[in-house]
């Protein structure tokens, strides 16, 4: 039996709360789900996305986490303040999230460009960072075709937001297309539709070029100097990097877990939630069952 699909389904029975905290000067916007008194979880979504890239995940976390799920600095409803977006400026911000909800240490989860910040914030906070997972993670792979398309996709998507060119940027991070249901596409389209998107995506995408990727990329040492244990999940159908490059990361990283989902494109937390958050909860609660599997 065919049934919709919507973010309200994702979210149905999930005590959770949309938010904004200053940090600065910028106005910042979360998804929470748990209680205060539980260890703290933050999601970070990729280039150009949101929130809602975690609507999946928010029930099954909140039993152990009280889990955010950020509008990363000039995305989504997050202000947008006239300067590049690069990684400094990304650590700032997430560093004053941190501070601002009151929270000394966390664990992070990036997808994509969430990844790479996270990376960062590890090597660069390592006495904030409890566990460290790196989903699908953008950073050191440095493809000029692949950036260029993305870069083209998500400046076309805003000049022009209209449903079917915003279905096909989303339909991009997917392995089967008809998992991008139409609450996400709206959302998205409302998002891409402010007056201040044009200008915030064009700083967004000041991290899409090879010399930026170059710039930011994390050492050989960095990588090394990371402490905090961390799961490298990738995926069977990644469009921007295959396997091989997500077991090359892994194995930067001391003790890294490494873990390959099947029939997932960009977006695993998303595509198949329950295997996602299975993986997911495994590591961050210290089962150890997501080590070096490429099942």
């Amino acid at each position: 039996m065919s049934t919709y699909k919507s973010i309200w389904s994702d979210l149905n029975g999930v005590t959770f709360s949309q938010g904004y905290v200053q940090v600065g000067d910028v106005n910042t916007r979360y998804l929470c789900a748990g209680e205060k008194k539980l260890p703290t979880l933050v999601f970070l979504h990729g280039t150009g996305g949101h929130a809602e890239a975690y609507v999946r995940n928010l029930s099954a976390h909140s039993e152990h986490f009280r889990t955010f799920a950020l509008d990363m600095l000039g995305h989504g409803l997050t202000d947008k303040p006239d300067y590049d977006y690069t990684i400094p400026r990304y650590l700032d911000h997430l560093a004053g999230f941190l501070d601002a909800i009151g929270v000394d240490k966390v664990s992070l989860s990036g997808e994509s460009l969430g990844g790479w910040v996270a990376a960062h914030f590890a090597v660069h906070y390592p006495e904030r960072v409890e566990r460290l997972v790196l989903n699908t993670a953008g950073g050191d792979k440095i493809d000029p075709e692949a950036l260029a398309r993305v870069r083209q996709s998500t400046l076309d998507a805003v000049e022009d937001p209209s449903w079917e060119r915003i279905k096909a940027r989303l339909q991009w991070l997917v392995y089967n297309k008809e998992d991008m249901h139409d609450d996400i596409v709206a959302c998205r389209q409302a998002i891409y539709m402010q007056p201040t998107m044009r200008d915030g995506v064009e700083r967004i995408l000041t991290m899409h070029t090879p010399a930026a990727r170059r710039r930011y990329a994390l050492s050989a040492e960095q990588w090394a100097s990371i402490k905090a244990p961390t799961l490298v999940l990738w995926t069977s159908h990644d469009p921007t990097a295959n396997v091989e490059v997500g077991e090359q990361l892994a194995a930067k990283i001391p003790g890294a877990h490494f873990h390959v989902m099947q029939d997932c494109g960009h977006w695993p937390q998303f595509e198949d939630a329950p295997t996602f958050n299975q993986v997911h909860l495994e590591f961050l609660l210290g089962s150890g069952r997501a080590k070096s599997s490429n099942q």
